[in-house]
């Protein structure tokens, strides 16, 4: 942990220290404890961690090694436009790794890490449970069928357009 945290991590810090006493000192409080960070913070910062294993008594090992085991907790942020991949059975055989690839490519990062300008972030699931488009990525909530490598790009151009759209708007305004 830093000295001197910044002030977003401070206070996700206090909030975690503070919650923490509502749980007992049993490791089997560790996955409960681990949820509700993720819950109130969307991921588990590294600083909290520490924070958790000194509660129950265990080494940050022990809870760095249970919260990787278990895909649903996540150690970045969430992006603006979350995009899930998926590569359940069918989105695999028709692609779907091919898909994920092509979005890290785009975007500069790997599955469960968010862009620097906190824009975009990607993760893989297991199923999304519409076999018959596979494959499939949702974007924002919004299903995209049929996934081929050549509609990231669009995808993803498409949110640039309108972000220097709404750039060029409010400058319009404050001017």
């Amino acid at each position: 942990m830093k000295n001197n945290p910044v002030p977003e991590i401070e206070a996700i810090l206090q909030d975690v220290t503070a919650r923490l006493k509502d749980f007992r000192k049993e490791k089997c409080c560790l996955i409960p404890i681990l949820q509700m960070i993720q819950h109130r913070h969307a991921h588990l910062p590294h600083e909290t961690i520490k924070l958790v294993a000194d509660h129950l008594g265990i080494a940050p090992c022990e809870v760095y090694g249970v919260a990787t085991f278990y895909n649903q907790f996540r150690f970045h942020p969430p992006g603006k436009h979350p995009i899930k991949v998926c590569l359940g059975t069918a989105c695999h055989v028709r692609g779907g790794s091919i898909i994920l690839e092509n979005f890290e490519r785009k975007l500069r990062i790997k599955d469960g890490e968010t862009t620097p300008d906190k824009e975009f972030s990607i993760e893989r699931v297991a199923c999304v449970g519409c076999c018959a488009l596979a494959p499939v990525t949702v974007l924002d909530d919004q299903v995209h069928g049929h996934m081929a490598p050549s509609k990231v790009e669009g995808l993803i151009l498409g949110f640039e357009i309108e972000k220097q759209k709404q750039e060029r708007e409010k400058a319009k305004d404050d001017f």
